[in-house]
């Protein structure tokens, strides 16, 4: 947690002082700019706001809605609080939890030296500026971080209960979901076989989703659950996962008058649809053939080496918990057309992607490893700063 707000807590001095030598005010810029704005237009009079543009309109319904009832909560707890400056407590202290969260998935699956570095990396991102700002990603990223714990730690209500909040925070936050209902599934097909799992390498015979720590469910009193098809937790897990998502959809859905097909719509009216990577692939074209801003480029180069990352990723045989959560973060940003410079701040949430660089840090020399998070820190800080103060696109 230490080094995770020291991390953020540079870079947003940073930005703070170049934005008042330009004029601007930095509350202003992490608390209202771009998606922010609708987010706590929402925490103030709820939804109903919708803009109309050449090509697009723009509903204030494809924001989900957990992060602004937070805010508005927390309104009537804080008198004269602005929410703008609630919104900002919320995020910031959904970014400890995550940090801690994420802490919490490396160390039990490779240790504390590698756990410590994960969380560092994840705060060191290029795009780690949003996660100081009135952004709906650290929430998403403190309810994953402690559901894939669930999962690994195999405490099913626990997992099924926080998809349900990472469903209500962002649209990807079905990541969760399928993590948790696929590995519920592992577990009733096995119908309590002793089996190897898949992704382990045949080194234990735990479920895909326990990182190969224990064989145990907790309340069992250390006894095997022998048959997991008459667990009751487990059935509620599947239940819980999607409902949070699911829920919101149809909701938008029924208020549109169209229930399966009105919250796509409204994605639409964003630009914003799935279409495989096609609208990605004739952006890429573009910014390969012709002279490119700077977001857009480095908006590429990071979804590139996210698609890298998670090749090494998968190669390293992940606990399936893992390996679906991110898979399915990676298919929505990669596969999802709209703002391709917002791609890089969709795949903040998949912090499993740093593993490998984490690992790979541990066995370098010391001098290496510092070099190389010197150079990301500098990275970090100044394409932060740049991005808040400087960009004229949209995060």
């Amino acid at each position: 947690m230490g080094l995770f707000a020291a991390a953020r807590l540079t870079g947003l001095l940073l930005m703070s002082g170049w934005a008042w030598h330009i004029g601007r005010p930095p509350r202003a810029i992490l608390g209202r700019a771009w998606d922010a704005d609708w987010y706590m237009l929402i925490a103030e009079h709820g939804y109903g706001r919708v803009l109309t543009w050449p090509g697009a309109v723009q509903s204030d319904l494809a924001f989900f809605p957990l992060y602004p009832a937070l805010v508005r909560g927390l309104s009537s707890l804080v008198p004269g609080g602005t929410s703008g400056s609630l919104g900002l407590l919320v995020s910031w202290s959904a970014g400890l939890v995550a940090a801690v969260g994420i802490y919490a998935v490396g160390e039990r699956l490779h240790g504390r030296r590698v756990a410590t570095l994960l969380v560092l990396l994840w705060g060191l991102m290029p795009h780690s500026v949003v996660l100081t700002m009135a952004y709906t990603e650290p929430l998403l990223t403190a309810f994953a971080a402690w559901a894939l714990y669930a999962l690994l730690t195999r405490r099913w209500l626990w997992a099924g209960a926080l998809a349900v909040l990472a469903g209500l925070s962002r649209p990807n936050g079905i990541a969760v979901a399928a993590a948790v209902l696929c590995v519920v599934a592992y577990e009733i097909a096995r119908g309590g076989r002793n089996r190897t799992a898949p992704g382990t390498g045949g080194r234990n015979r735990t479920s895909p989703g326990t990182g190969g720590r224990n064989r145990t469910s907790p309340g069992t009193g250390g006894r095997p659950v022998t048959n997991p098809r008459r667990d009751p937790r487990l059935w509620a897990a599947a239940a819980l996962a999607p409902a949070g998502w699911c829920g919101y959809v149809l909701w938008v859905g029924f208020r549109t008058g169209d229930p399966l097909g009105g919250y796509f719509a409204v994605q639409r009216g964003w630009t914003s649809t799935f279409d495989f990577g096609a609208g990605s692939a004739r952006v890429v074209r573009d910014i390969v053939l012709r002279p490119a801003v700077l977001p857009l480029t480095m908006a590429l180069l990071i979804v590139l080496a996210a698609v890298l990352l998670f090749v090494l990723f998968v190669l390293g045989r992940p606990p399936a918990a893992l390996l679906v959560y991110t898979a399915v973060l990676v298919l929505i940003t990669v596969g999802g057309s709209g703002f391709f410079e917002s791609k890089p701040r969709f795949l903040l949430p998949a912090f499993p992607l740093l593993l490998p660089l984490a690992l790979a840090l541990t066995k370098a020399r010391p001098r290496a490893a510092i070099v190389v998070i010197a150079g990301l820190a500098g990275l970090s800080f100044g394409y932060g700063t740049y991005l808040l103060t400087l960009s004229p696109f949209a995060l």
